[in-house]
C-alpha cells in the first residue's frame, strides 16, 4: 500500500504523518460518519461545542458540519495536516483548525461538551501486543491524554500493576469538559479490553458502550463527566487495583504490516 510504513512503531511519529498528509487526501479508520451516525445523534447535540481529538484527514468533522454540527474544534500535532485540512474547509466557519498535541491541550476547563477520538488512541498504543498487560510507557501515553500532572501519587494510593506512575495525573480530557460533557472514544477495542482503561473513578465519569458494524464490530463509547461509574465498572477498577502482579495470560499478537493494524491489538 502506498502508505504503509515499514513498522507500524512509526505510526507514532509526527514525521511518518506530516509526509503521508502531503500526498493523501482522505482516510477514515473504522468506517465513515454514516456508519454510527445514529448512535452519535443520541448523545451529541448539534448546538454542542466539539473538540475533535486527533482530526487527521478524516472526512468526520466536515460529514457532521454536513448533518447540522454547529462548532466542531478539531486538533492534530501535525501542522501539515492542519494547514491541508484549514485550507480544504476554509469556507466552513463552524469548523476550526488548531496544530496540538492531545497530551498538552491548551483550553480552559469546562471549554467543551463534547471530547471525541476516533482511532487517536488506538494509534498510541500501536506497538501493544498484550491485550490484558498495557506496558508502562503506553499507560503513561495514555494518561497524559486523558490526564494530567498534579500532585505526587504513592503507591498505596493506586497500585495497578500496569500504571507504576511516580506522578498523580488530573483527568485532562474531562478536564476541559463541562459538567454532564461527554468523552466519545470510537474503536475497534472490545469493553473487555477497553473498559480496563477507561474505569478509574478519578477520570469522574461513568461508561456506556455501543457497537455498529456487519461483519466486524466497531465500538463507541460514552463516557459522561460527573457520573459514577456503574457497579459492574467499579468492580472492575477494584480487581484491577488487586492485579498487582501478572496479567491474566500472557497473550501476544504478532505484528503485521498492513493498514489494518489496528485490528490486530486488543485493547
Amino acid at each position: 500500500m502506498e502508505y504503509l510504513p515499514d513498522s507500524n512503531a512509526r505510526y507514532k511519529d509526527v514525521d511518518y504523518w506530516d509526509e503521508r498528509y502531503r500526498t493523501e487526501e482522505s482516510f477514515e479508520w473504522f468506517g465513515d460518519f454514516t456508519k454510527f451516525e445514529h448512535l452519535l445523534k443520541q448523545h451529541v447535540g448539534t448546538e454542542e461545542n466539539i473538540l475533535m481529538l486527533g482530526c487527521g484527514n478524516s472526512a468526520l468533522s466536515y460529514d457532521m458540519y454536513q448533518a447540522g454540527y454547529t462548532s466542531i474544534t478539531n486538533v492534530d500535532y501535525s501542522s501539515v495536516c492542519v494547514e491541508s485540512m484549514a485550507e480544504r474547509h476554509k469556507d466552513c466557519a463552524q469548523l476550526s483548525w488548531l496544530c496540538m498535541d492531545a497530551r498538552r491541550l491548551a483550553f480552559p476547563d469546562g471549554a467543551f461538551d463534547v471530547v471525541l477520538e476516533k482511532g487517536t488512541l488506538d494509534a498510541m498504543l500501536v506497538e501493544e501486543t498484550d491485550p490484558w498487560k498495557v506496558s508502562e510507557e503506553a499507560a503513561q501515553l495514555l494518561h497524559q491524554v486523558l490526564l494530567e500532572a498534579d500532585s505526587m501519587l504513592t503507591p498505596e494510593s493506586v497500585n495497578y500493576s500496569f500504571l507504576q506512575a511516580d506522578e498523580e495525573w488530573v483527568a485532562e480530557v474531562s478536564r476541559v469538559l463541562k459538567p454532564g460533557g461527554r468523552f466519545i472514544s470510537v474503536t475497534f477495542a472490545q469493553p473487555h479490553f477497553r473498559k480496563r482503561l477507561y474505569a478509574r473513578a478519578k477520570y469522574d465519569w461513568s461508561i456506556k458502550h455501543y457497537h455498529y458494524g456487519s461483519s466486524f464490530h466497531y465500538f463507541l463509547y460514552v463516557l459522561t463527566k460527573g457520573e459514577e461509574l456503574s457497579p459492574e465498572d467499579a468492580a472492575l477498577e477494584k480487581r484491577l487495583l488487586e492485579e498487582t502482579e501478572a496479567s491474566p495470560t500472557d497473550v501476544k499478537f504478532q505484528e503485521v504490516d498492513s493498514e489494518d493494524f489496528l485490528n490486530n491489538i486488543g485493547l
